[in-house]
This record gives C-alpha cells, sequence and structure tokens, in this order.
C-alpha cells in the first residue's frame, strides 16, 4: 500500500471517527412548543374556509366550519392597494369573483364589490351562492370572528413585490394589536417571507416550514447526519410527497418530533389517507372538505 493511499484511509477514518464522536455527543436540538401547537390529538383544520362546502374564504364557508367543530382555518392572505390584509388565494380575483384584475390593483373597497361567491359550484352543478352577498373578507374581520379558533396563515404575495415586501411588517402589527399571538401560525411557500415576518415577531408565535426549509430537512434527515439539523420552524406543513420524495412516513414524522415539531398533513381528503397518516403520528390535517374529516379524526380519537 503506497503512502498516498495510506493517507486516503487515514483521512476517511477520522471521518468516520469525527461522524461517531457527534452521534454520541449531539442530542437533536428541540423547538421551544408554542401555546398555537399544543393540542393532544390531531387537529382539523378547514382549507380556505372549507371549499368544496361553500366558496373559499367567505363568511358562509368559514361559519358553516366552525358548526362543524373544526379546530381551526388554514388560510391564504394577501395585501390590497390600499394595504389592507384580505383572506384570498389567487393573485388575480377572477377565479373566484365577477371581477377580473390582481388583488393588488384594487382597494379593499372596491374588492367589497365583487361576488365573491360568483364561481362556486356545488355538488348538483348549480352556482347557488351567485349573488347572495358573499364578499371578499379582511384578515381582521376572520380573527375577530372566530376568537376560539385556531389559524394557520399563509404568505401568498413574493417578497420581490411591493406588497410582498410590506405584507411581514403589517400582519404582525394587526397580529400584535388582536392579541392572536398564541392561536395562529405564520407559514408560506416563500422561505424569505418567513425569515422577514421573524425580523418583526422575535420567534413570539409559531412559525411554518418554506418550500426550502422543508427540501433541507428531508435531504438532512435522510443523510447520516440528521443529528446535527437545527430546525427553525415550529411546525412543518406538508404534502404527503414532494415528486418522489414521500413525506408521508413514520420515520419521518419521528425525525421531526424528536424536535418537538408536528408535522401537519395538507390535501388531504380521503378517509384512506386520514386514518394512514393517524396512525403514523400526523398531528393534524389541511381538508377541503370539512364534513368527512370531522367524522373520522373524531371517531378515531374515540377509539
Amino acid at each position: 500500500m503506497g503512502k498516498k493511499t495510506k493517507m486516503i484511509f487515514s483521512f476517511g477514518a477520522a471521518g468516520v471517527t469525527a461522524w461517531a464522536a457527534t452521534k454520541v455527543m449531539v442530542k437533536p436540538i428541540q423547538r421551544e412548543r408554542k401555546k398555537a401547537l399544543a393540542f393532544t390529538h390531531p387537529v382539523v383544520l378547514a382549507h380556505r374556509g372549507g371549499l368544496t362546502i361553500a366558496p373559499e374564504h367567505t363568511d358562509a364557508a368559514f361559519t358553516k366550519s366552525a358548526e362543524l367543530g373544526v379546530h381551526g382555518f388554514f388560510i391564504d392572505i394577501r395585501l390590497t392597494k390600499d394595504e389592507e390584509i384580505v383572506v384570498f388565494s389567487d393573485e388575480y380575483v377572477n377565479r373566484t369573483t365577477d371581477l377580473t384584475g390582481k388583488v393588488a390593483d384594487f382597494t379593499f373597497n372596491e374588492l367589497k364589490k365583487a361576488d365573491a361567491g360568483y364561481s362556486y359550484v356545488d355538488e348538483l352543478g348549480e352556482f347557488k351562492y351567485r349573488g347572495q352577498g358573499e364578499r371578499v373578507l379582511t384578515l381582521r374581520e376572520v380573527l375577530e370572528k372566530f376568537p376560539q379558533l385556531f389559524f394557520v396563515l399563509n404568505l401568498m404575495d413574493s417578497p420581490d413585490t411591493y406588497e410582498g415586501s410590506l405584507m411581514p411588517s403589517k400582519l404582525w402589527r394587526l397580529l400584535e394589536e388582536l392579541a392572536a399571538e398564541e392561536r395562529v401560525v405564520v407559514t408560506s411557500s416563500y422561505d424569505d417571507q418567513i425569515d422577514r415576518f421573524n425580523l418583526y415577531a422575535q420567534n413570539k408565535l409559531a412559525s411554518g416550514a418554506g418550500n426550502d426549509e422543508v427540501k433541507k430537512t428531508y435531504a438532512t434527515f435522510k443523510s447520516t447526519f440528521g443529528h446535527l439539523l437545527n430546525p427553525s420552524a415550529d411546525v412543518f406543513i406538508v404534502p404527503e410527497k414532494i415528486g418522489v420524495f414521500p413525506l408521508a412516513s413514520k420515520s419521518f414524522i419521528h425525525f421531526l418530533n424528536q424536535r418537538n415539531i408536528p408535522v401537519y398533513f395538507k390535501h388531504v381528503n380521503s378517509e384512506k389517507s386520514l386514518i394512514k397518516l393517524m396512525a403514523i403520528g400526523a398531528a393534524g390535517f389541511i381538508v377541503d372538505n370539512p364534513i368527512e374529516a370531522m367524522k373520522v379524526v373524531q371517531q378515531y380519537s374515540a377509539e
């Protein structure tokens, strides 16, 4: 064996020794559990208020879901031209209302005139909410109407836009004014938006993981250095898989639970998926149809 080969083996052995040392010495870094996430059983959050039972993000949807006993709502938020935070998903308003244009191009008073039930079609194919007075709501209105419920607030505006740059500070001031810090989670697909929000919130309330953090965490989990992960999110709100990577696994949920991070799964709309995910340790679900989801979760919790 030559000198060069001996050196390679020596460095390799040193690397393995260093890894083994960190494995023994480093315990998983735990997040402090925020009060908003202090549930002892799986929670059901109605997606956009419950978008299959009434027009999304409308008073009708929120009220119906609340009457079903949901634990809260997963809602999307955007900023209007006059810097009002409204509950609205799409950048363009024409998918759900009778107006055309971008949310950011309208003032809230202009949006209030839109028919928010315009495009909703029920199971019979009827537009039964069209012209029934459903309108765009502000985040303030929804938080004040349902003070007993839990909210996940999803920041939709890109941080590269004017409205996106203003959203973190506007949102923090509103939550602080309403003393809502202990019943909300703030999340976004944009990691930068979560980071910007935390510049104001200073980790005083729960935050979700952005797309980049989810991918980074999963890669770390699959590597041999998962024990070195230092998480920055309080909750992971994820689909069952990203591409070919299965996030709905007992080992991945356990990996996060060791760090005191619960896992909520979104787009879960079948009884089979709900039961499977609860069995492997899912802490919550974002569902389009809260009627069926509440039946399954209540039955499972009673067993």
